[in-house]
């Protein structure tokens, strides 16, 4: 496979590190050796900025990443965006309305300096994902918030899954979406995001950027918003305790990050 890849794309949660955010020693010493081979990096995740970002400095990271699974991308190290997907107005409305029809009040993810993510009165998102999103949370009347800001996309974390389908069911005539797991807050967590954006576009977005060929990379993934990602790159590397849409997608398993395991895509890289 030598010279077949130009990017390596990776999630983050259950993929790069562990449900308590740890990297392990051999995943740091590979990332460390694909940056002295000269082989770019994307982080692609369902996670906002702040948060990934935050984690990824924790351990000397400032790669590019793709956040809110593939609706906005920015170099960790300049604060250069160079992707964006916002809802347009009526489909925010209309996502906005099919979440509170099923009694879940979602998180309205922006990008606005010092806010990340509006809730209402009565969020539906677990308690611990609203103390992770700290001083980036924002109180305020969500209809006039989807009406007034760009927004990137709804979530919910750490819940019961069976309200979070029905939500997606309801708004897939104006979003795109997902559900699954949640390896850091249990449960199930639901992203919704604009039509036809995932992060296979945020990785688009940043091949036609840094003139990568979109046809030469290297995914790495574990979950359900990582499908479309594994279904497009050249070669896909899933986790061995991913979900089964992730696994039927595998061109090569690896062991979970607990173990190490990602360190196993540098002999496909070589």
């Amino acid at each position: 496979m030598a010279g077949a890849i130009d990017l390596v794309v990776t999630d983050l949660d259950g993929t790069l590190w562990d449900g308590q955010e740890r990297i392990h020693d051999r995943t740091l010493t590979a990332l460390a050796t694909l940056e002295e081979r000269g082989l770019p990096l994307l982080v692609a995740t369902g996670r906002r900025l702040r948060s990934a970002a935050g984690t990824l400095a924790r351990s000397g990271l400032t790669p590019p990443a793709v956040v809110l699974d593939g609706a906005l991308g920015r170099e960790l190290a300049t604060g250069r965006t160079f992707h964006e997907a916002v809802f347009p107005t009526a489909d925010a409305e209309a996502v906005l309305a099919a979440c509170l029809a099923h009694d879940v009040e979602p998180c309205v993810y922006v990008d606005l300096p010092g806010i990340d993510v509006f809730v209402g009165e009565h969020p539906a998102t677990s308690p611990r994902h609203l103390e992770w999103i700290g001083a980036g949370l924002a109180h305020d009347d969500l209809h006039a918030v989807v009406r007034r800001e760009r927004v990137f996309a709804f979530a919910v974390a750490g819940v019961r899954e069976q309200p979070l389908r029905a939500v997606l069911a309801d708004a897939a005539a104006h979003a795109s979406g997902t559900v699954a797991r949640d390896t850091v807050l249990g449960d199930a967590s639901m992203t919704i995001r604009p039509s036809g954006v995932s992060k296979w576009a945020g990785v688009l977005a940043w091949c036609a950027d840094q003139g990568l060929d979109p046809g030469r990379v290297l995914a790495v993934g574990d979950g359900e918003n990582d499908v479309e990602l594994l279904a497009a790159a050249a070669v896909s590397c899933v986790v061995s305790d991913g979900t089964s849409a992730a696994l039927a997608l595998a061109d090569h398993v690896i062991a979970p990050p607990g173990e190490g395991g990602w360190s196993e895509i540098l002999a496909l890289c070589a």
